[in-house]
């Protein structure tokens, strides 16, 4: 790629391309690229001048080195990392905007009084057809009152007042749309299914493929707490699919031969083979969209309370009017205060400062799937976190295998590697991993899987049934004894580890002793939580000495330790019945029944698929900081939407009382009440942390995710 050096500082460049115009498609192609160099903070790409700004660590040389190496034709970008950026959507409305501004001033000062005001009339046509029709349904709304405002004006022959008031509305509603759009964009894009890997059924056995490779008429396996990858029908199997995140309902749906499944659910229980039908990700993605448009999951309490509020103060602004004129008998002064709601204000500002909070979240990794857990987020006082995964890191790794059997323990790591993988779980993928690095390849030599929650894995190899997961699991419900002559080895098995247990034929044939090293962050982001007025309690069905060990080090209020997914579900319940605002933090399958139960669950994007489906917000999985984050955001967001109150009664409060005195015409009312409403709405799409939170680097984000 050839590049100019526009300007630089220690760590930030800014560069132009040479080239002639560089399209949609292309700058979020370089703006991938940028994001995974590895020595790069943030990076933004401008379409428009062919120029990118990249903040960045480490030798300049190498990073001008990377940019020489860029090539569109070239770059490896995954499918559908493209797809729906937003890119082109805040181009359209920009100029939307900017031919919005430059209409109105070329109408004022190019067209001929008449053709003006009957364009101005014929413009207002909209205005009061709405307002009429919103009278016909027996609503006294915002409408009615915009469309008041514009027919008296033109009634009386003031057309100019008539067109500020509709150009500022315009306005208005064009920045309220571009914030919609954007965020609800945003917000689908993080939620659109990524699928890496897949089970693909050939020649009746299981092989794990790049999704990319998949084609309309494949069949692909989905085992239980996976996401299904594509729209299909079921060829084989039957389960229990979470579908929540596409329809909204509360309960699995049960699916079975020819029933048809959709991108994005998830397998709560049982196993489907899944016939493929669409590979497309943007079919997923506009479902998505659909889903949250037409649902009220981005409505918090405070939006609706905003918009019935908004439309209660209609009827008194018309009161306010009729009284002005009453008392004065002057129709200008009746008119300033007809200008004049707090309707319109309230209804644009509030659901724009929750829309840019969710974007800002995006910022720092985080997705919100409503406004509403922002809301309980800032009121929250208990945050429950499990163990595995959460507070240790995400990538736990095997330390050792301990034979106690004939075989030795490579083969032993290879038949749990084999059981493992079908499983989304840190401590399987910790398996596999081990296995992997030791070359251990192997075929699928076992039977059906069957996977139980909380517990472990069970499947057969040939006659033989093999077992493996936790203590309880393989000895106590399973039955599975120890041979004599390995009892000493067993007794002197290392206590700092966690220890996973594989039986072969009711004897146990080997532990996998599995170091999860508490996150370096865990502690200094649970002090902040508690300095943030949260009660911190830790979770896990780990062991008492494990989990002694880990609270000690972590610092929570209080702990539990080997529990269920339902007492994880059962103490969050009592908590709500308390009447405490609990936020649950997870990352397994069997975190899901917490995550449900709690007023907030949080996951961790790197658990669970089912996890991340059923949660109502997902972190990044490599810093728990976005929590503390999160905590202040959510926060912030509720302080602005209380000042935003206050400003908006205090202004508008002020603008009638000026109209009824007489010291401002209905024009000036009109252009200062529209004029604080977008000084209002664009305040609240400012973003509400600074740059850097704590110690909390926000993700680079695409030129295009900011207005």
């Amino acid at each position: 790629m050839k590049f100019v050096i526009k300007h630089e500082i220690e760590g930030r460049i800014r560069i132009h391309l040479v080239q002639p115009r560089m399209s949609f498609h292309q700058a979020d192609t370089l703006l991938y690229y940028l994001e995974n160099l590895d020595q790069v903070v943030s990076a933004k790409v401008y379409e428009k001048t062919a120029d990118a700004a990249v903040v960045y660590t480490g030798e300049r040389a190498k990073l001008l080195a990377a940019l020489r190496r860029f090539d569109y034709r070239t770059a490896a970008v995954p499918q559908g990392a493209l797809e729906n950026s937003g890119r082109a959507l805040s181009a359209a409305y920009r100029e939307k905007l900017i031919w919005k501004v430059v209409w109105r001033t070329c109408s004022k000062w190019l067209l001929p009084a008449p053709v003006r005001a009957a364009y101005i009339a014929l413009k207002s046509i909209s205005y009061l057809r709405k307002g009429f029709c919103c009278l016909a349904k027996g609503r006294l709304e915002v409408p009615v009152l915009d469309a008041a405002a514009v027919g008296v004006s033109i009634l009386r022959g003031d057309f100019k007042t008539a067109a500020s008031v509709m150009f500022l509305l315009g306005i208005g509603e064009i920045l309220e749309e571009w914030t919609h759009k954007k965020s609800v964009g945003d917000l689908a894009r993080s939620m659109s299914l990524h699928v890496g890997k897949v089970w693909l059924l050939q020649d009746g056995k299981e092989i794990l493929t790049d999704a990319s490779r998949v084609r309309p008429g494949d069949r692909v396996v989905v085992h239980m707490g996976s996401v299904i990858p594509f729209d299909g029908t079921v060829a084989a199997g039957e389960a229990m699919v979470n579908q929540a995140s596409l329809t909204g309902e509360s309960l699995p749906v049960q699916k079975e031969a020819d029933g048809y499944v959709y991108a994005g659910t998830v397998v709560e229980e049982g196993e489907l083979t899944v016939r493929v039908k669409e590979v497309s990700g943007s079919t997923r993605f506009e479902k998505i969209i659909a889903m949250i448009e037409e649902s009220e999951k981005l409505k918090s309490a405070v939006e609706s309370k905003a918009e019935h509020l908004a439309d209660r103060l209609v009827p008194y602004t018309f009161f306010g009017t009729v009284l002005a004129w009453l008392l004065t008998r002057n129709i200008t002064r009746a008119l300033s205060v007809l200008m004049v709601d707090f309707s319109c204000a309230l209804k644009l500002a509030m659901p724009i400062t929750v829309l840019s909070a969710i974007r800002e979240a995006n910022h720092y990794r985080i997705t919100v799937k409503g406004g509403k857990y922002l809301e309980a987020l800032a009121a929250a006082d208990t945050i429950v976190f499990d163990k595995t995964g959460t507070l240790t890191k995400a990538r736990p790794t095997v330390k050792e295998v301990v034979p106690f059997s004939d075989g030795s323990a490579a083969e032993m790591l290879r038949v749990a590697a084999c059981l493992e993988e079908h499983f989304p779980h840190s401590m399987a993928k910790a398996v596999v991993r081990a296995a992997k690095e030791q070359q251990l390849e192997h075929e699928e030599m076992h039977s059906k899987v069957d996977y139980i929650v909380a517990h472990g894995i069970a499947s057969y190899l040939g006659e033989k049934r093999v077992v493996i997961g936790s203590y309880h699991f393989v000895f106590e419900d399973e039955g599975c004894t120890i041979r004599k002559e390995f009892q000493a080895r067993f007794d002197q098995l290392p206590t700092e580890y966690s220890h996973l247990y594989l039986a072969i034929d009711g004897e146990l044939a080997a532990v996998i002793c599995i170091e999860d090293p508490v996150r370096e962050e865990a502690a200094p982001v649970i002090e902040q939580l508690k300095k943030e007025g949260l009660k911190v309690v830790m979770m896990t069905g780990d062991s008492e000495r494990t989990a002694a060990a880990i609270a000690a080090r972590v610092g929570v209020d209080e702990y539990d330790s080997e529990v269920l997914p339902e007492d994880k579900a059962g103490f969050i319940q009592k908590e709500r019945e308390a009447g405490r605002v609990v936020v649950m933090v997870g990352d397994g399958i069997n975190d899901s029944p917490a995550l449900s139960a709690a007023n907030v669950g949080i996951a961790v994007s790197d658990g669970a698929e089912i996890a991340r489906e059923i949660a109502d917000i997902t972190i990044a999985a490599d810093d728990l900081r976005g929590l503390v984050a999160l905590r202040r955001l959510s926060r912030a967001m509720m302080k602005r939407i209380h000042q935003n109150y206050k400003a908006i009664l205090g202004i508008n409060g002020a603008l009638i009382l000026l109209g009824m005195g007489g010291m401002i015409q209905p024009t000036v009312s009109a252009l200062l009440h529209n004029t604080s409403t977008l000084a209002i709405s664009l305040r609240s799409m400012r973003n509400l942390l600074p740059a850097e939170e704590e110690g909390v680097e926000p993700a680079a984000v695409p030129a295009a995710a900011n207005p």
